[in-house]
């Protein structure tokens, strides 16, 4: 049965993932010690498939209802939306707590809040790495982690039961766009002090070797831009800031002027240059309306939509739907991103619709021009020697993940029993000395869906995912309430299953045996209308599978008069 986050007890610190562990995002993190808490990092994840509708996903905070009092401070590892991206939402119900990350974190987390009209409700403090706070019981410490987005650190948090080491997402880039590596002499020093616990990054631990320096796409950047005829247009993540000077850079290079496009790209390079984290010449700039003035070889569009979304910049490009910018043959566009899992297809349709407009298409299975920003496992390698932790938890990746990683702590030194493997709820209790695993907290998924947050639920969209696979059908009842006599119906109005002008005989026979069945009902049954209605679904359900094997969403509508 699940519960909420337990109430302190002494000289133990606890170990709370609400979200991000069996799982590609909603990152969050609770660590308890004397009864105050420390969260770190407040993430979303984007609708999987069978989502349907949803908008975003954030994580179920329900089991820190009761504790709100006792959060001290939210810390952030670094900008990226599943690290972020839920803050707007449950910021209120977290008790707007002090809010603290560095300076592009801050920045990209500014405007969100003012897209939420929540500017003037926040305690921001802006930290650099190397920096130390003191948050209640806890002693934080940033450190430099180098990852595809600017600012990222790690943290060295120092508990009165020991030192706890979370990575953030790292990797190590020996040759990162900004020249600022992750911290190694930090992580080293953290290690001689002793580390009670190491928090690592999982996501590529099934990766062997190193991970390819950011370099590496502006190489291959330089390479092509300088022989395309056309337009290029150039899509990738609006986050990772070295990918856009990158770009940027390449561009300059082939005397180009530059196009910044969609919504988000527009933002976060108004944020990243504000706060001199990119660098462009003014006079590269040009506005959408000069675009048609300019000779097509002297120009590159920088937007979004790399993933395939559907009403993303890019995807209208595709599509020949955008009203100002129109793809012709020798056109050369660059998906500079991975493929994420869930979005092949949406992708694959993207690459297809720009090779129909004639463009020429560059993207990760062809050319390389994206890296990753995680570490591989050489490098996970590295940073357990360097800590030699007496527990380690892998964080932030599906279980596979987490598994393969706590192998490979083992691989490397760590004992079996301190290689621990935790899933979201599972609170780990340890001292110097022991550890443990607590009874399950409540954790889990809240859809936000438009304005209503968590107001759709798994009934919600089980109906969705029912309605699309085998359409609706509404039956429409009137009963006289006295007798129990059918006044209006049984009308049958159907929706995705199919057609009913076509197949009005056997809707007919559908009708007949649903007032055969109210037919055999006493009255004082038929008064119960909830126990009709599902009469009604059964009668319905046991005819279209025994008849063509469809289960419709079957909705009663019954009226009293």
């Amino acid at each position: 049965m699940s519960v909420t986050v337990p109430a302190p007890s002494e000289d133990v610190l606890r170990l709370i993932p609400l979200g991000g562990l069996g799982e590609i995002g909603l990152n969050m993190m609770a660590l308890e010690y004397g009864g105050e808490i420390l969260l770190i990092d407040c993430g979303l994840m984007f609708p999987e498939a069978y989502m349907m509708g949803i908008d975003l996903v954030i994580p179920d905070i329900s089991s820190l209802a009761e504790r709100i009092g006792d959060i001290r401070a939210l810390v952030l590892t670094h900008g990226h939306e599943d690290h972020i991206g839920a803050i707007p939402f449950l910021l209120a119900a977290l008790g707007n707590p002090p809010i603290y990350g560095t300076g592009l974190t801050l920045g990209l987390l500014q405007g969100k809040l003012a897209e939420h009209d929540l500017s003037g409700s926040t305690d921001l403090h802006r930290i650099f790495p190397r920096q130390k706070v003191e948050i209640g019981s806890f002693e934080v410490e940033f450190f430099r982690a180098a990852h595809s987005i600017v600012d990222g650190v790690g943290l060295a948090i120092r508990t009165p039961v020991g030192l706890v080491v979370h990575t953030g997402d790292f990797k190590l880039d020996q040759t990162p766009v900004d020249g600022q590596t992750t911290d190694l002499a930090r992580l080293a020093a953290f290690g001689e002090e002793g580390v009670l616990l190491l928090l690592s990054d999982s996501t590529n631990v099934e990766r062997p070797g190193y991970t390819l320096s950011e370099r590496v796409v502006g190489e291959a950047l330089r390479e092509i831009m300088p022989g395309c005829p056309g337009w290029i247009v150039v899509s990738t993540f609006s986050s990772n800031i070295h990918r856009i000077q990158q770009v940027i850079d390449a561009a300059l290079a082939c005397d180009r002027k530059i196009l910044i496009h969609g919504r988000s790209m527009v933002a976060n390079s108004m944020i990243a240059r504000q706060m001199g984290y990119l660098s462009i010449p003014e006079e590269a700039l040009v506005d959408l309306r000069r675009l048609k003035d300019l000779p097509r070889e002297e120009v590159l569009i920088l937007t979004t939509g790399s993933q395939g979304e559907p009403l993303s910049a890019l995807s209208r490009i595709a599509m020949n739907d955008h009203r100002q910018i129109e793809l012709q043959q020798g056109d050369t566009v660059i998906l500079s991103s991975k493929f994420i899992p869930g979005n092949e297809k949406a992708i694959t349709d993207l690459i297809n619709h720009l090779y129909r407009r004639g463009a020429n298409v560059h993207y990760e299975t062809t050319s390389e021009i994206h890296v990753s920003g995680h570490a591989a496992q050489e490098e996970l390698k590295l940073i357990l020697s360097l800590t030699k932790p007496r527990y380690f938890v892998p964080i932030h990746g599906e279980y596979r993940h987490l598994v393969r990683h706590a192998e490979l702590a083992k691989a490397t030194g760590v004992p079996p029993e301190r290689a621990v493997v935790l899933e979201n709820g599972m609170p780990l209790a340890f001292s110097r000395e022991t550890l443990h695993v607590e009874n399950q907290v409540e954790t889990g998924r809240v859809f936000v869906d438009g304005k209503g947050v968590g107001d759709v639920g798994t009934m919600e969209i089980r109906d969705r995912r029912h309605l699309s696979n085998h359409g609706m059908v509404t039956v429409i009842l009137a009963l006289n309430q006295s007798t129990g006599e059918i006044v209006y119906g049984p009308d049958l109005l159907t929706r995705g299953f199919i057609p009913e002008d076509e197949s009005q005989e056997y809707l007919e026979e559908a009708r007949r045996l649903l007032r055969e069945m109210i037919s055999e009902h006493s009255l004082e049954a038929i008064s119960d209308w909830e126990e009709l209605r599902v009469e009604v679904r059964r009668t319905l359900r046991r005819f279209f599978n025994r008849t063509i094997q469809r289960r419709p969403l079957i909705l009663p509508v019954i009226l009293e008069l």
